[in-house]
């Protein structure tokens, strides 16, 4: 699989067009940056997999042996994965996550993006009826998920 990655922030476009209210499972934080890894593969849209402090899931690249993980459960969130497809949501700034955090994923960056990209695939496939899963197993990976908001970039 080819594709580009690395840590960007959201702009506060996005937020202003993603109003807490109205998208209640995405990541909002108030006068804290949102980071995360951003994926450029061959879809139309890029995907953003957030860094998380406390995940208590599996459905998400768990960090070992960092200074964050070993007080709490950080990784990469797939249920918060956010698809963009217009650049004035990226942040150009350089961003600045725990070093050990980015070597790890840097490290692990294919599994990454692997998982991810499966975790959309499973959901557009389930959701367009191609690939239907059992409806407890759709819950408890889709639950929690923000890929609903992302419907219209996704064409479903």
């Amino acid at each position: 699989m080819d594709f580009v990655a690395d840590v960007y922030q959201l702009t506060q476009d996005f937020m202003n067009d993603y109003p807490e209210a109205s998208y209640p499972e995405l990541m909002h934080k108030l006068g804290r940056p949102y980071s995360c890894l951003l994926v450029d593969t061959h879809y139309d849209y890029y995907i953003c997999i957030p860094f998380r402090s406390h995940i208590n899931h599996k459905n998400s690249f768990m960090f070992h042996g960092t200074q964050r993980s070993m007080r709490s459960k950080s990784g990469l969130d797939y249920t918060k994965i956010i698809l963009i497809n217009k650049d004035n949501y990226i942040d150009d700034k350089k961003v600045v996550v725990e070093q050990d955090e980015y070597n790890e994923v840097q490290k692990n960056l294919v599994r990454i993006v692997t998982e991810a990209v499966t975790y959309v695939e499973d959901y557009i496939g389930h959701v367009t009826g191609t690939a239907p899963m059992h409806p407890r197993q759709f819950a408890r990976k889709y639950q929690y998920s923000t890929l609903p908001y992302f419907h219209d970039i996704m064409n479903i």
